[in-house]
């Protein structure tokens, strides 16, 4: 008798972990390389929407559901298509969260997501060449296209009354389609740019790159770049020169990493990321603390809107097949449909379960345009006394 009980218990210790995984998501960022110090308070936002999910019960009939981590690099697109295809083909993955950065997020999606029909929501790569990516409709992302962020750049100058600025970017997609298209923006309005010239990632010495913006320049250096790579090296070599001491920071250059090397350095200095106000965010900053990591940091809500869309999807559609819940991913992120704040998952959960229909608003004011990205909006920060504090909303 007594093996007989430990037979079944092992049995049922077995088949309770066998339904704690039956559903699986990827979560692909650069956990290593210019862009490490991001992937940390991203991941942990994407695991926190899969928990609340958990904690309501799962989704469809009680399926529990677990994450499997893949590295990208940022900027490696062979690791990350290696890390995406160990995640859907030996993982088994129901759909994937990322990638991170622009150029990786491409490759993936067409050398592993696209051939294997995997879902994609990337809450961080921007470039507006994925915009036009013929991708069977199984891409999105929760943070808005650079086209966009490029014209917040040009307002947020013009307003400052800055007409003439430098512009360096990092050698890649997310780089060059970032800054080319501020330039169309900042011109277009009347702005000068004086250089838009790139910088290779992993140098020692950017000094012969500050000259010639220096010698070009301006009142203003954009730096189009990573915060723990180039664009980091990009500041130091012009605060050493004297070159520059204004610099204008887009979203792969704001985080925490940035105040404490920079902050006191840079007084003045501002930027922008994808961000939204209200109850929204409010409330995630007050559930993210609570659970233990930073819910500010640069796309961790767009990370946790992606997990979230994904599984509510899953839900509407009846169904873990990416085949057949991508069709549902626009549906749950727009109206019609009781709105939907972050730690109301299982709200939205039951009200699917019934038949109803959900308007998911998240922790950063979701709404999906065009073919599956964010119509977006952007927090400006400014450094003041060294510390890096917000300032607006556009």
């Amino acid at each position: 008798m007594k093996k007989l009980l430990m037979a079944s218990a092992a049995a049922a210790l077995m088949a309770g972990a066998a339904h704690a995984e039956d559903v699986k998501l990827g979560i692909l960022f650069g956990f290593t390389g210019p862009l490490e110090s991001l992937s940390p308070d991203m991941a942990a936002g994407a695991e926190f929407a899969i928990k609340e999910i958990n904690d309501a019960g799962g989704v469809l009939d009680g399926q529990m559901v677990s994450a499997v981590r893949g590295d990208t690099g940022c900027i490696d697109s062979s690791l990350a298509v290696a890390s995406a295809e160990r995640l859907i083909t030996s993982d088994k993955v129901n759909g994937i969260v990322g990638g991170m950065c622009s150029g990786e997020t491409g490759a993936v999606l067409q050398n592993a997501a696209i051939p294997n029909g995997v879902v994609m929501i990337s809450p961080s790569a921007t470039s507006p060449a994925l915009s036009t990516v013929e991708d069977n409709g199984l891409f999105f992302r929760t943070s808005p296209s650079d086209a966009r962020q490029g014209q917040v750049m040009a307002d947020i100058l013009n307003d400052r009354g800055i007409s003439s600025v430098a512009v360096t970017y990092t050698n890649n997609d997310y780089g060059k389609g970032l800054a080319d298209a501020f330039e169309e923006s900042f011109t277009k309005d009347g702005g000068t740019v004086t250089m838009n010239a790139a910088h290779e990632d992993g140098k020692a010495d950017y000094s012969a790159e500050v000259g010639a913006l220096a010698s070009a320049g301006g009142d203003v250096l954009v730096v189009v770049g990573y915060i723990d790579q180039g664009g980091a090296g990009m500041i130091s070599g012009a605060l050493d020169s004297g070159a520059f001491d204004t610099f204008m920071y887009p979203d792969g250059m704001v985080s925490e990493t940035l105040e404490t090397n920079f902050g006191s350095l840079t007084e003045g200095s501002f930027g922008q990321l994808p961000s939204a106000s209200g109850d929204g965010p409010d409330l995630y900053n007050e559930l993210g603390k609570a659970a233990g990591f930073d819910p500010t940091g640069t796309f961790s809500p767009e990370s946790y809107d992606a997990a979230a869309l994904i599984l509510l999807a899953m839900q509407a559609a009846g169904s873990t097949d990416p085949n057949v819940y991508k069709d549902k991913v626009m549906d749950v992120a727009n109206a019609p449909g009781e709105k939907i704040l972050p730690g109301e998952l299982g709200k939205a959960l039951q009200i699917l379960k019934d038949g109803g229909e959900v308007d998911y608003v998240g922790a950063s004011a979701v709404e999906l345009i065009g073919n599956g990205e964010s119509a977006g909006t952007y927090r400006e920060i400014e450094m003041k006394g060294g510390k890096m504090e917000t300032i607006g909303y556009r």
